[in-house]
Order: structure tokens, then C-alpha cells, then sequence
């Protein structure tokens, strides 16, 4: 059973895989219309209600289909209202000729319940309420499509069958839904394999009212050994789009970091490395953002990988953990029980953390990855050729990228992206697979224009070409 959000997903990585949202519509109807015969019949007296969206286009075609052996009514809930989507209007002129108003269902043998698709909340209004209220007064055997119409709200049809599409919705039950006849409509198994341009539907765009700090603020605790880590993944966070980047840098790398970008608030700590004497004022430091990125370029010093597990232990924010960080917390996983966030290990860090050996096939690393989510109560984030996004009960895998980003630094670009969209409330598992699909891309376009001599940085430049292609054509 998958959320709401994941079939909106779904149709457009197959749309992306070429299978178009019009031939899931056909689909859809034509399964619909299938049950509905081999349940009732022919030679019915079928009314077909439809709303103004996709799930309107799909009663559409189901009566398309059922106007071959019964007498269809099509009724529309706004009768002069605009039909939302083009394929919807395309589907709704084969059917234009059955259009009736003001009918009364005592007339009809069977109600189809297109009006609303999936992911509604709060309280319905007209026409929709009153009308779900006399489909369920009519005492008529009801087939909603793909959902009951309401299904989360405050009134909701009553279906004796519910024809759905793929999976079971979220929220469905027979007591709800009556009978649940789940169709397979052509969605390709790669759309629910890979992470595709769906995936941003689940990225959280700025509000026009928005102000600074409102569209995330980051940490990252880095650097010392390593002074163009930290810098790398503040520059992630900021081109997946977060309003203020704070990084925590010993006294080696401040400077070099501080010098880096204006963009940066750099804060200079102690000694050379991280070491324990910095711990109170990295917690401070996190009381004024709202995730937390560390490990980039800390180096693995004993000091430093203690003081690692202290903020670790202590932190109560959104954390990515990343480089350095996961061989600390792999020497005592304990400091992670409580904490949510994600974890982005290459195959050699995976070892080290799960002290298991990964298979180099790319489609068996699915498991110890869902394993390892579910030992640690972390999203995986295991980086590769093909990168694997796991929550211990969920599992995609990422293709985009290409060799030339095996080049020093992408990795923690990828972990600022994670960390930018954690810091906009954005959940770890979602988080992941976003910014995986984004830095692969994003390294894609720059490898149209420096081959495999890309360099972290022309990836990080790529990133916002990138969001505003996926978001300008899916959002």
C-alpha cells in the first residue's frame, strides 16, 4: 500500500520511460469497464459521474468502452466548468454526446464514482459534497475509480467496489472501499524501480511569501584536515535551495573556508581538528538551524571521531552523516538510536559501517542497503555507479551520473543536497532520493561540456539547471 504522493510519482517516470499519462488514462478506463462487466453485465443502466481532473478522464473512457453493450449517462459534478487537463478534455469529447443534468439515480442500475482522485484532506465542498451524499442515498450497487471519491475527507463515497490502479492507495480498506480490484494499467516496473523526474513532486518550492531563514538553515561541521570539503557541501545546500549555510571549520581550515564564498557564515573553532573542547559551541551553533551536516573533510584523528559521536549523540536535528562521520558512529552505532536523518556511505564506508561486503551487482546491494536502514533507523544513501536510496521498508535505486564524478568532491555536494532538503522539512528518505537524482543529473549536464575532466564544482553550477528544468515541466 503507497502513499498518494508515490502513483503521482509514478505516472511521470513513466511518462519519462515513455508510456504517457494518456495510455495510463486508457488503460485505466478500459480496466475499469472490464470489471464493471464481468461484475453486472450488459445491458445496464449506467451512470458514469466524473469530476473536472484525471479521474474525471478516466470515467471518461470507461464509458467510452461501456456505451458498447449499456445505456451510459455521463454526468459532470460543474456542469460549465473547465476541464482541468488536456488528455481529460480529449476523453471527455468521445463521450460529449452522453452528457445528462439534473438526472435523477433512482433511474440508473449502477453509479461509477469518477469525481476525485487520491491525496484530498480537510472538508469537501459543493458540488462534490452534496452529490457523494446522494450517491450514497441512492441505494445503487456504486464502482469508484481508483479511490472513492473523498476517500481522507469528511464525507466520502461508499463504494461496492473499488477499482484500483497498480497498488492499494493508502488509506483503503474493504470497510471504506468495499470490494478492492487492484488492475495493472501499464505503469513500467522502472517507474517504481528508479528514481525518476517524479520524485519532485515531493520538492517543497518556496513560499512567495518567504522571507530569510523560512526556506532552511544548514550546518555543516567540516573541515580541518580538509579545507575544500566543508565549502563543497555548503555550496550543495545552497543551489538545492536553502536560505543560510553555517559551517563549523577548526582554526586550519577557517580561513580557506571563509574565504571560499561570501554566501558562507563561517564559524572558526578551537584547535586544529574537531576535538571534544568544541562540542558546546557546535551545539550551539545547531540550536539556530534546522539540519545538520557532518563529516565532510574532518579526518579521522581519535579525537575528532569522538567528538563526532558526542555531537552526534546530542544533536536533535535532522542529521546527515557522511565521510569521516561514518567510520565515528560505525565504532559505536548506540550514538544513533533516537536520531532520524541519512547516511551516505561509498561501498568501503558501507563495510565499515555494517562490516559486510557488498555484492558488485548493483540490483543485489538492495538488500543489506534495506537491512542497514532498518538496523540504524537511517535512510541509506549508498553511492555507486548506480546509487541505492534505502529506508528499511522502501528501496530505489539512482542512475543518473556518469564516471567523471568520481572526481574528488561530488560526494559532498550530495551530501549538502541531502542536507538543504532536510533543513526544508523535506523527509529522509524523500531527501535522499531527490538530491541523488539531482547530483546525477546535474553531473550529466556537465559532462555535456567538460567530458570526464568535470571537476565538484562544475556540478555544483549544473544543479539549479537542473531544478528548474524537472520544476518548470512537472510543477
Amino acid at each position: 500500500m503507497l502513499p498518494y504522493t508515490e502513483f503521482r510519482i509514478l505516472d511521470i517516470n513513466a511518462e519519462s520511460l515513455g508510456v504517457p499519462t494518456s495510455q495510463l488514462m486508457e488503460n485505466a478506463g478500459r480496466v475499469v469497464a472490464k470489471v464493471v462487466s464481468e461484475h453486472y453485465g450488459s445491458r445496464k443502466r449506467i451512470l458514469v459521474a466524473c469530476g473536472t481532473g484525471n479521474n474525471g478522464g478516466d470515467g471518461f473512457v470507461a464509458a467510452r468502452y461501456l456505451k458498447r453493450d449499456n445505456k451510459v449517462s455521463v454526468l459532470l459534478a460543474h456542469p460549465a466548468g473547465e476541464i482541468k487537463t488536456a488528455i481529460a478534455r480529449e476523453a471527455f469529447l468521445a463521450v460529449k454526446d452522453l452528457l445528462v443534468d439534473n438526472v435523477k439515480l433512482a433511474d440508473y442500475d449502477l453509479i461509477i464514482d469518477a469525481l476525485l482522485g487520491t491525496g484530498l484532506k480537510g472538508n469537501l465542498s459543493e458540488p462534490y459534497s452534496g452529490l457523494i451524499e446522494r450517491i450514497n442515498q441512492s441505494a445503487r450497487p456504486v464502482v469508484a475509480v481508483d479511490v472513492p471519491s473523498g476517500l481522507g475527507t469528511d464525507i466520502m463515497v461508499r463504494p461496492t467496489i473499488t477499482v484500483t490502479f497498480h497498488d492499494m492507495k493508502e488509506g483503503m480498506t474493504k470497510e471504506n472501499s468495499g470490494e478492492i480490484v487492484v488492475m495493472d494499467i501499464g505503469i513500467p516496473s522502472d517507474a517504481a524501480k528508479y528514481i525518476g523526474p517524479g520524485e519532485f513532486v515531493l520538492y517543497p518550492l518556496p513560499s512567495p511569501d518567504s522571507h530569510k531563514g523560512m526556506n532552511g538553515r544548514v550546518l555543516v561541521v567540516g573541515g580541518g584536515p580538509y579545507t575544500g570539503a566543508p565549502a563543497l557541501a555548503g555550496l550543495g545546500a545552497y543551489r538545492i535551495k536553502v536560505d543560510l549555510v553555517r559551517i563549523a571549520t577548526p582554526t586550519r581550515s577557517y580561513l580557506p573556508v571563509a574565504g571560499y564564498s561570501p554566501n558562507f557564515i563561517v564559524h572558526e573553532l578551537t584547535d586544529d581538528i574537531l576535538t571534544d573542547k568544541d562540542v558546546p559551541r557546535v551545539m550551539e551553533l545547531i540550536k539556530r538551524v534546522d539540519a545538520v551536516l557532518i563529516g565532510p573533510g574532518l579526518g579521522n584523528a581519535e579525537e575528532t571521531l569522538h567528538a563526532i559521536r558526542e555531537v552526534v549523540r546530542a544533536c536533535d536535528k535532522p542529521l546527515v552523516i557522511d565521510a569521516d562521520a561514518i567510520t565515528a558512529v560505525s565504532e559505536d552505532r548506540s550514538v544513533l538510536i533516537g536520531k532520524a536523518g541519512v547516511i551516505t556511505p561509498h561501498a568501503g564506508e558501507f563495510m565499515t559501517l555494517s562490516g559486510e561486503k557488498l555484492p558488485a551487482d548493483y540490483d543485489m546491494r538492495r538488500k543489506p542497503a534495506m537491512d542497514l536502514a532498518k538496523a540504524l533507523g537511517f535512510t541509506i544513501l549508498l553511492k555507486g555507479r548506480i546509487d541505492v536510496v534505502a529506508d528499511g521498508q522502501r528501496c530505489k535505486l539512482n542512475r543518473t551520473g556518469n564516471a567523471g564524478m568520481s572526481v574528488g568532491g561530488t560526494g559532498d555536494v550530495l551530501a549538502g543536497e541531502v542536507a538543504g532538503l532536510l533543513s526544508r522539512g523535506v523527509a529522509p528518505y524523500d531527501a535522499a532520493r531527490i538530491a541523488a537524482y539531482v547530483n546525477g543529473a546535474a553531473g550529466d549536464l556537465a559532462y555535456q561540456t567538460f567530458g570526464f575532466s568535470l571537476l565538484a564544482t562544475d556540478v555544483i553550477d549544473c544543479v539549479p539547471l537542473v531544478l528548474k528544468q524537472q520544476l518548470d515541466k512537472y510543477l
